[in-house]
């Protein structure tokens, strides 16, 4: 299982994800706040700004204080490490 770094110390599994979206439609706000009613909400910013929502396959919506671009940063050099690891 192939894990992400989403800040503070908080993984979570790659494989898992569906979207990497931004916080900041009406939209988005209405998942979070339909995820926060069914308790299926992760808030991983650690009481900052929020400025990803990441959707996952299991239901949860996870909150974190990184950016989605850095998040994706992450995500790409870890698939990226993975396939110099399988080729060698």
């Amino acid at each position: 299982m192939k894990l992400i770094n989403i800040g503070f110390g908080s993984m979570i599994a790659a494989n898992r994800v569906l979207a990497i979206v931004a916080p900041d439609s009406a939209p988005i706000k209405r998942v979070i706040q339909e995820s926060r009613d069914r308790g299926m909400l992760i808030d991983a910013s650690f009481g900052r700004k929020t400025k990803a929502v990441i959707l996952m396959d299991t239901d949860h919506v996870i909150l974190s204080a990184i950016t989605p671009e850095t998040i994706q940063a992450r995500w790409m050099d870890k698939q990226e490490a993975d396939i110099e690891e399988e080729e060698n």
